[in-house]
């Protein structure tokens, strides 16, 4: 069976499994709809995380990010990672005591304050439509190399496999279906892994392959460690060796403190912890988040190095005509593109972009090679191609030569990991506009089934908006991401914190710095990635990515010095704040 019919059957088989459970698990009532009732298991709730939390930024490109940025990747392993921990550890279980399950209700109830509920409301929206943004993006990837559509028609394919289940299904749809999804994707990572550890290092783990000696093809061990053995390749190539870093370690502080920060303040991840019965629960659920997000994180970095490894080994002055039939598959999507400036018709590899921006194709005109006919501007580098960063994964099972039904194992895996997340935003955006605008303040006396007709007709514009920002993306998946995670550790982090912390915070603290920190940090990478993307103007050399620390820093001191020169908040909300600092109890979520 080819690799085409395999995909159609493999990502068929799952569409009908996830729109299968969205049918039988179909919300009934605003509390399925917001928390699937209340009544998940810990380890189920742990696996739905997972899946809600790894994202396509974690499937699809951020291995891509570690195989060509190497070291200075290490700040995504670092930030998501150390930032789930913290969540579970430091917010989860006295979020979860507080008893509203989403983050503009808590902002609104804490600070006594239903400017403060519109102000988390507005964050709520800025940060799940960044975030979903690289979502949609890589489902149109996805579907536009294994299906063999248009990126953007992909995209539209997935606003409406997402509107169906997400719409339909509530959080108690998506609670089911992101398990199924969790299986789909850690099982299509982890096998081409496992397959080019032992291909190449003799290991079957890959994270222990990662450390070890290479493997030729004829299967001899050459006793090189395959870091040191890709580390000689790039410096061939005139590239930073891959365990180099060359980023300022102010950057690499600020962008893992903005990653873990900002994990800590997703709303679409904090509202899991209340779709289990109680506070106990919702700490086991988070262990078994930790332990199925693991599996992924840690075979990444393997991933990337045995990608790279293989790009440069099966690519690098290689012949067009003999070129691997993958690269010519990623080239017809618009994803890859091949400039040949010394006209020899061999694919050079080098540092440096081979041309100015991503590549522009000429329609339907080919080369005298049979290449893609490149308009973008040559640059003076030595290289002459261009791969794009988010098809590193999901090329990984045909660059190392893997079975067909491996492709289509992957297909099916990126499909997964990028609408499981896409799920739980739009969830997110739905309930802020349907629960924290409309029902606590424009309409409180709407009815129940009002309220769940208008959560999902909220769903269903924000399903369109989202599919808008996939087919016109502002960057890589996993960088339109990390500013997302910015805008959240700006905005939501420190209001969260010292909600449950600090007893004089009170509501002109929490505006202001909420304000303060989501405009600066908008205002920062809107200027600094589309205005002017000049890396000299940076502030401290801190890139757009990582700007959502000092975003919060101001935050924070904004906040502090506000709170202390105006009204200390009332007795009772003092001594709320006292009662959920102690996470026991039932904590029973509540939509009213």
């Amino acid at each position: 069976m080819d690799v085409q019919l395999l995909t159609y059957i493999f990502v068929g088989a799952s569409f009908a499994l996830y729109i299968g459970i969205a049918i039988w698990s179909r919300a009934g009532s605003t509390k399925d709809f917001y928390v699937a009732g209340g009544g998940v298991h810990p380890a189920a709730n742990g696996m739905a995380t997972a899946a809600d939390w790894m994202s396509a930024a974690s499937f699809i490109s951020m291995a891509g990010l570690i195989a060509y940025l190497g070291y200075d990747a290490s700040v995504y392993l670092m930030g998501w990672t150390g930032g789930y921990v913290m969540l579970a550890m430091l917010l989860a279980p006295y979020l979860r005591k507080f008893g509203k399950f989403t983050v503009p209700d808590f902002i609104g109830d804490r600070y006594y304050s239903n400017v403060a509920r519109t102000v988390a409301v507005i964050c709520v929206i800025f940060v799940s439509f960044t975030y979903v943004a690289g979502q949609m993006r890589g489902t149109g990837i996805v579907f536009a190399r294994f299906l063999e559509v248009d990126v953007n028609v992909g995209v539209v394919i997935g606003m409406v496999i997402v509107f169906f289940y997400a719409v339909l299904g509530g959080m108690k749809g998506i609670t089911y279906t992101q398990v199924a999804q969790y299986c789909v994707l850690i099982t299509a990572f982890i096998v081409p892994a496992v397959f080019l550890s032992i291909m190449m290092t003799g290991h079957i783990l890959p994270q222990v392959g990662l450390g070890s000696t290479y493997v030729d093809a004829a299967g001899n061990d050459t006793g090189q460690y395959i870091l040191d053995r890709l580390d000689g390749l790039l410096d061939e190539l005139g590239i930073t060796p891959y365990t180099d870093g060359s980023q300022p370690m102010i950057n690499v502080f600020f962008i893992t403190a903005a990653l873990m920060c900002g994990t800590a303040g997703l709303p679409h991840v904090i509202v899991r912890f209340f779709t289990v019965p109680r506070v106990r629960d919702a700490r086991i659920s988070a262990g078994w988040a930790l332990i199925f997000i693991a599996l992924l994180y840690t075979t990444a970095p393997a991933v990337g190095v045995f990608a790279r490894t293989n790009i440069i080994d099966t690519v690098n002055e290689t012949s067009y005509e003999e070129i691997p039939h993958w690269f010519k598959s990623w080239e017809g999507v618009g994803l890859i593109g091949w400039l040949d400036k010394n006209g020899d018709g061999k694919v050079q590899m080098g540092a440096g972009d081979p041309f100015e921006g991503k590549p522009a194709f000429d329609d339907g005109a080919r080369g005298e090679h049979g290449e893609r006919v490149i308009t973008n501007t040559p640059t003076d580098s030595a290289g002459e191609v261009y791969i794009d960063r988010d098809i590193i994964v999901l090329a990984n099972p045909e660059i190392g030569g893997l079975p067909a039904w491996v492709v289509a194992l992957m297909a099916a895996g990126g499909i997964a990991a990028a609408l499981s997340t896409a799920a739980g935003l739009l969830l997110v955006i739905s309930a802020a506009v349907s629960h924290d605008l409309i029902k606590k303040q424009i309409n409180p006396g709407l009815s129940e089934k009002g309220e769940l007709i208008a959560a999902r007709s909220a769903a269903a514009v924000a399903v369109v908006i989202a599919g808008y920002f996939g087919i016109n993306p502002p960057g890589f998946v996993a960088q339109v991401v990390a500013f997302a995670f910015g805008l959240a550790a700006s905005s939501f982090f420190p209001a969260i914190l010292m909600g449950i912390f600090d007893k004089r915070m009170n509501r002109e603290g929490a505006i202001v710095g909420m304000v303060v920190g989501l405009t600066f940090t908008f205002s920062y990478i809107v200027y600094t990635k589309f205005i002017n993307p000049d890396p000299s103007i940076w502030w401290f050399g801190i890139s757009p990515e990582g700007i959502g620390t000092l975003g919060m820093i101001f935050h924070f001191i904004v906040a502090f010095v506000v709170s202390r020169v105006t009204k200390a908040p009332p007795e009772e909300i003092q001594d709320l704040v006292e009662h959920v600092r102690v996470p026991r109890g039932s904590g029973t979520a509540h939509a009213h």
